[in-house]
């Protein structure tokens, strides 16, 4: 290994360093692929998912003795396998410092070397503003606010749990029972809970936080702690640019453009296309991106010009932007001018004027993310003279969407159907449950002009193969075009066992996945209930006594006693209940189930409708959590 080194000069190896220090995010002293993953994802330079997957196929074959962790030394000696042209390029750029960036050291238990972070000044000054300004009248976070931009109090702020929580609140209403929020007197004991409540409720609502715990968060580890609050806020700003929730959004279909196409857009898409639409209204050039396009801030100057206008048809409001400061020739200056428009419509918000010059493309997408969800803007139209009404995404789909992406699946799933289509992120579930998938055999894209869909279909055939043979999932009547045409049924069919499968993968001490069928978890749900006590048994994962939730609150005091308060739960006059107590029972089941440290990804209503494969998700993820407490 020495021989490498020696090859490469010091100033490189130095750079070799950083990166490598940059892209170990838990200062363990090794990279492991996930956190591999992360350095492309995180750094400002898009690499497709399947040159991502090159590159770690790369490293992973570098790892010489096998640990599945790579060192610096093998990391170095990796580096020179990818010194092609291509690959020492994109991966120079990857590691290149950018403005503002803040760099923190700290010392890892492995290495005896210092290691070394970095993390962006203008996202804590954006966050903080934002946090500040949502959460100002919180009677709960009144210890925290206003936080300075200027100084860490973001990163202590996040401490106790409770304003990760909020946050979680208010980017996806009502995911968390804040009944469940220890909010006085705060042990250790209890941030660290609110903490774990943070985190699972974070992971249910499809934000990745598989290299993130509550000790993590309660150091106030910078780079982790603006990760999560970025994925947070983002799934708040994203909720509402979908075409079921904004009908108007049909309006920018192009010419001879299919509906699905438009269907099928992420919500960066939809919004690149939302400003041009206001842009082309106004007469003005188009732009195909949030990063160098808006740096002259002349399509901000326009937008908010549109979407003024727009306003005052509504009555929303009477403000004349003021378009004068398109003729300041100092950037940075015009910048500002163009703010201050922004901040008479109460849109001021993510952007400096710097962040604007400079394209910062995170920060920039947030602002007109926010003007979008205040002032879309847009008539109701219709295709070819035909009223159309959008479906939203049914809870299960949503909740299936957001499993996937919890996991830190690549591409990000925003649509269950055409982003499946492809079948590449069905084969990347099928290795989060252990089944080997020969990357090689898979066709990645960019996809030919002619007979792309070919190769997306033989992607799909290998992954229901797979599937079947070697997954042994039940797939009759399941092929590989009904992936890939996005059929509902069978898309629906194929996932709904992956998820079991990845649920019940932590019963390993019972058999492995496909062997733990439902009468184990249901035998052990009944057996944990009647040694202590409890009259709430189940004859199976639809007995209607679910709908009231008392099993789950009974079986989770049973696993972790002491965390129900009992006062909060309704339990009817001889165990019937109302529709709103059943609905308050399962809030709260759902909480304290990720309270305690089960990540449930099943909403209440699951459990109010007694929907058995969801219930039988919930059960076995505290089966899972109660082995575990029980073992050690």
């Amino acid at each position: 290994m020495e021989n490498h080194i020696t090859q490469i000069s010091r100033e490189h190896l130095e750079d070799l360093r950083e990166a490598f220090n940059k892209i170990d995010i838990d200062n363990s002293g090794y990279v492991s692929d996930f956190e591999l993953q992360e350095l492309f994802r995180e750094a400002s330079f898009s690499l497709p998912g399947y040159k991502v997957r090159e590159i770690m196929e790369t490293f992973i074959a570098g790892d010489t003795n096998k640990d599945e962790k790579i060192s610096f030394e093998e990391f170095v000696s990796i580096y020179q396998e990818l010194k092609s042209k291509e690959f020492s390029e994109t991966f120079r750029k990857t590691i290149t410092r950018r403005d503002g960036i803040r760099s923190f050291g700290g010392l890892s238990g492995i290495s005896s070397e210092g290691t070394q972070h970095s993390y962006s000044d203008e996202e804590k000054v954006a966050f903080v503003n934002w946090i500040n300004k949502a959460l100002a009248k919180d009677p709960d976070c009144q210890h925290l606010l206003p936080m300075n931009p200027d100084d860490e109090s973001l990163f202590t702020s996040v401490r106790d749990g409770i304003l990760l929580c909020k946050m979680i609140n208010l980017s996806q209403p009502d995911t968390i029972d804040e009944r469940v929020i220890n909010t006085k007197k705060l042990a250790t004991f209890k941030m660290t809970e609110n903490l774990v409540l943070a985190l699972n409720s974070a992971s249910a609502i499809g934000c990745t936080v598989v290299s993130i715990d509550a000790h993590d968060l309660m150091a106030g580890k910078p780079h982790l702690v603006l990760g999560l609050l970025w994925q947070i806020i983002k799934v708040g700003l994203f909720a509402d640019i979908e075409i079921s929730r904004n009908e108007g959004l049909i309006g920018l279909l192009t010419d001879g453009e299919q509906l699905d196409r438009l269907l099928s857009l992420s919500p960066e898409e939809m919004l690149l296309r939302w400003v041009n639409h206001h842009l082309q209204n106004a007469g003005t050039q188009t732009i195909s991106n949030f990063s160098d396009d808006i740096k002259d801030s002349r399509a901000y100057f326009y937008l908010l010009d549109q979407v003024a206008q727009q306003g005052e048809e509504d009555f929303k409001m009477r403000v004349k932007i003021d378009m004068s400061g398109l003729n300041e020739r100092d950037l940075d200056r015009r910048a500002e001018l163009m703010l201050q428009q922004a901040a008479r419509l109460d849109c001021r918000q993510f952007v400096s004027p710097h962040d604007v010059t400079s394209g910062n493309s995170k920060l920039n997408l947030a602002f007109v993310a926010n003007i979008y969800n205040m002032y879309p803007s847009l008539q109701r139209t219709q295709i070819n003279g035909i009223e159309t009404h959008i479906q939203p995404e049914t809870k299960e789909e949503k909740t299936f969407r957001n499993w996937i992406n919890s996991l830190g699946i690549s591409p990000y799933v925003n649509h269950l159907y055409c982003d499946l289509c492809d079948g590449l992120v069905i084969l990347q579930l099928l290795e989060k449950i252990n089944v080997p998938v020969n990357w090689k055999k898979v066709n990645n894209p960019p996809y030919p002009v002619l007979g792309a869909n070919m190769k997306k279909l033989e992607n799909c055939n290998y992954a229901v193969w797979l599937g079947r043979d070697v997954a042994h999932f039940s797939l009759v009547g399941i092929g590989g075009e009904n992936l890939n045409e996005g059929s509902p049924m069978h898309t629906l069919a194929l996932v709904w066992q992956l998820m079991r499968r990845y649920t019940v993968r932590v019963l390993s001490d019972l058999g492995d996945g496909e062997k733990v069928a439902d009468h184990i978890i249901l035998d052990w749900v009944n057996t944990t209930l009647s040694q202590k006590r409890k009259d709430t048994q189940i004859s199976s994962f639809k007995d209607n006594l679910i709908s009231t939730s008392l099993p789950v609150i009974d079986l989770i005091d049973a696993i972790a006693p002491g965390t129900v308060k009992w006062d909060m739960v309704k339990r009817g006059e001889r165990g019937v209940l109302k529709d709103d107590d059943k609905q308050n029972n399962a809030k709260y089941a759902i909480s304290l189930a990720r309270k305690i440290g089960a990540r449930v990804y099943a909403l209440p209503d699951d459990l109010v409708e007694v929907n058995p494969k969801m219930v039988l998700t919930l059960f076995a993820c505290l089966m899972g959590h109660g082995l575990k407490k029980a073992n050690h």
